[in-house]
């Protein structure tokens, strides 16, 4: 499409004019942020949404806008799903296999960043077993009811400028721990997951890619304490010439613009297999600094096919 879209460009101003009546989109962690806002924009414009969250109560709560703005057809299901819980993965994506109806659009939206250490319900380190891990597996488990011509929707971060993957030491056995270093290596591990899941099934019409939201003041920092705050507001200060001054926090429909764009406005073709921010597709950078542009070890298809089969040995399941 013709359209052209920046940093500034919100979900509305992107869906302009789009009818997605008939369309079905899942999308997880509905109960804050840029999860409710990709809902409620999608729904607004005809999308059947089915809104995944761990926390029902809060996620209804959270998603009353979201019914009062759904037109055309539009509406939102929530579903109970725990991204620390492969359990709770495993219902959930059973549920949804068991119900059969396609989907058109898969956003993987949900994540925790630069948490204390801590495991998940399955003894992964929380940020990889609940970023990666958790969607790796509900993803794969669903894939089959991604619809020829459908999209997968990764949400990564330009914290996977922070670290690639280590894929001999993920659950940080031996590694001294770092907040951003393991918030990093699980935002790679979004990025890769996106290229090998593209590579295994654009030949069916499925596209998948990763992205950058932008940096948005939602909960997503909720762990954080006033230490690893002060860090990353370091790196901010690094990375941009003129420090925090330089620097701009973008709004939720800002920040949720890039997951639309990537999943119903872009060309498949032009985003399949690809890093996008800012709605466009980013250019491979490997220099310092996290202002924008996507390192070459999170496109690398050998690092993805890694990934996969190191994922596929920790879940104990093959996809």
């Amino acid at each position: 499409m013709s359209r052209s879209f920046n940093a500034t460009s919100t979900t509305d101003e992107v869906l302009a004019g789009i009818d997605l009546s008939g369309k079905r989109v899942l999308v997880t962690g509905v109960s804050a942020g840029l999860g409710v806002e990709t809902a409620r924009t999608l729904a607004a414009h005809g999308a059947q949404v089915i809104g995944a969250a761990r926390d029902l109560a809060k996620a209804e709560g959270a998603t009353e806008g979201v019914r009062a703005q759904a037109r055309n057809g539009g509406g939102l299901e929530l579903v109970e799903l725990d991204l620390a819980s492969l359990a709770s993965v495993r219902v959930c994506a059973d549920a949804l296999v068991t119900e059969g109806k396609p989907f058109d659009l898969v956003i993987a939206n949900a994540g925790v960043m630069a948490c204390p250490f801590g495991h998940t319900a399955d003894g992964f380190e929380t940020q990889f077993g609940t970023n990666h891990l958790g969607h790796f597996v509900l993803v794969n488990r669903i894939a089959s009811l991604i619809a020829s011509g459908g999209r997968l929707v990764n949400l990564a971060s330009s914290g996977h400028r922070f670290s690639g993957v280590n894929l001999d030491d993920p659950n940080f056995e031996r590694t001294p721990y770092d907040p951003f270093g393991a918030y990093g290596r699980s935002k790679t591990a979004n990025i890769l997951f996106a290229v090998e899941f593209d590579r295994r099934h654009q030949a069916s019409g499925i596209r998948a890619t990763a992205l950058h939201p932008g940096a948005i003041q939602t909960e997503l920092p909720r762990y954080m304490t006033d230490e690893t705050m002060q860090q990353m507001v370091a790196v901010i200060e690094q990375s941009f010439p003129g420090g925090m001054a330089a620097f701009q926090w973008k709004s939720v429909p800002q920040g949720a613009a890039t997951s639309v764009w990537a999943g119903v406005v872009a060309e498949p073709e032009t985003v399949g297999g690809r890093y996008c921010e800012d709605c466009h597709v980013a250019e491979i950078d490997d220099g310092a600094g996290f202002e924008g542009g996507v390192r070459s070890y999170a496109l690398d298809p050998e690092n993805a096919k890694a990934l996969w089969a190191k994922s596929e040995e920790m879940v104990g399941e093959r996809f």
